[in-house]
């Protein structure tokens, strides 16, 4: 990607722009470059080798008077119950939790998981707590949406910010510390279940559908491991195994992951309002245009002045006050410029910068060729 900003050589020319433009173009827009190939574990997955999200609900301990305040109920009703579990009955009222933190622990199960495999877990506190570092978390089972255990976590956390407070309120703080992780802090007790099926046919579907890209794909498949395949739809791809290769599977698998393939590059333009970046894909092409660029500067001022007395006035003559409002209007001579057919955002952004337009005003300008007809490509607004 290249990043435009001041001045730059595009194929031969010099562009120039006044150092608020940015405009992060992918492929082959400003300094075109070759298309170039991505490996199909990098566009695709076989179906039903998927990763599983888990969840659970624990506690965590041992921390310095950064725990939840004590009318955070749903903690002290949990220590209550976990007291009570190892035969110390307590009510919740009798108890201060300030070294004790309610948090939820996610993880994730990957495919092919077996029991006793470690999983990196990540822990987050939702209570009112202040800070996670040098807590410990309670065994915690983690389950999956079927209501299932899959793992249990337990262990040290490893909190990567800190935080200080001052006298007075000021307070210096780096990063979270209300977020901590625990590599490999939780222990499989239970595998997905998935197994490769053995023989018959294997699906790869497709991470961003595209006709062309699975037509490709399925060629490409079929030139490397001579097997039959072919595209379904924009999004699936069928692989036939055949009872012949059921041994050799993976190996199968493992080729077919490793095949180069050249992805369908979609014309779209993606822009992001809040930080003036766009980002375009190396096929969007425009129609024959003419784009006329001012502005308008519009400055109002209010001067307030405050009259006080003179020393000899009558007593209770008040002080006057006298306000001054001024207002500036400039038109900036506007610009007017043509492209010709069949250009490419290279040249839209040359002329662009030799305009000097401000990230806003690329917007609204790409937003009103879309209108127009003359951009073609697909349009998305963040």
């Amino acid at each position: 990607m290249v990043l435009l900003d001041g001045a730059r050589t595009c194929g031969g020319r010099t562009c120039r722009g006044n150092g608020v433009l940015a405009l992060i173009l992918a492929g082959a827009l400003l300094c075109a470059a070759p298309a170039r190939a991505t490996r199909v574990r990098d566009l695709a997955r076989f179906d039903g080798v998927r990763d599983n999200q888990l969840v659970g609900y624990g506690l965590v301990i041992g921390l310095d008077g950064t725990g939840d305040k004590r009318t955070t109920g749903f903690t002290l009703r949990t220590m209550s119950n976990l007291l009570e579990s190892m035969g110390v009955t307590m009510r919740p009222e009798e108890m201060a939790v300030k070294n004790v933190a309610a948090v939820l622990v996610t993880a994730t199960l990957p495919p092919f998981a077996r029991p006793g495999g470690l999983l990196d877990i990540t822990v987050a506190s939702i209570g009112d707590a202040t800070s996670l570092r040098g807590g410990v978390l309670v065994q915690t089972a983690l389950e999956a949406g079927d209501g299932a255990v899959y793992a249990v976590a337990q262990g040290p956390l490893l909190v990567g910010g800190y935080q200080a407070d001052g006298p007075g309120g000021t307070r210096v703080a780096q990063n979270l510390v209300t977020v901590g992780r625990i590599p490999g802090g939780a222990i499989v007790e239970r595998g997905s279940g998935y197994e490769l099926p053995r023989g018959g046919d294997l699906t790869l579907l497709l991470d961003r559908p595209d006709f062309t890209t699975a037509q490709r794909l399925a060629e490409a498949v079929r030139r490397t491991t001579g097997r039959e395949a072919w595209a379904l739809d924009a999004g699936t791809v069928r692989v036939v195994v055949g009872d012949s290769l059921r041994d050799t599977q993976v190996e199968l698998m493992a080729r077919i992951g490793e095949t180069d393939v050249e992805p369908g590059a979609p014309a779209r333009v993606v822009i992001n309002e809040r930080t003036g970046t766009i980002v375009a894909g190396g096929q969007v092409r425009l129609m024959p245009v003419a784009i006329a660029h001012g502005s308008l500067s519009i400055k109002v001022q209010t001067d307030n002045k405050v009259y006080m007395p003179g020393a000899f006035t009558p007593a209770g003559t008040a002080s006057q006050s006298v306000q001054n409002s001024s207002i500036e209007v400039s038109d900036l001579g506007g610009s007017f410029i043509s492209t010709p057919g069949a250009s490419t955002l290279e040249d839209l952004a040359h002329a662009l910068n030799t305009l000097g337009v401000t990230p806003r005003d690329v917007i609204a300008i790409f937003q009103a060729l879309r209108e127009a007809g003359a951009l073609q490509a697909e349009l998305v607004v963040l």
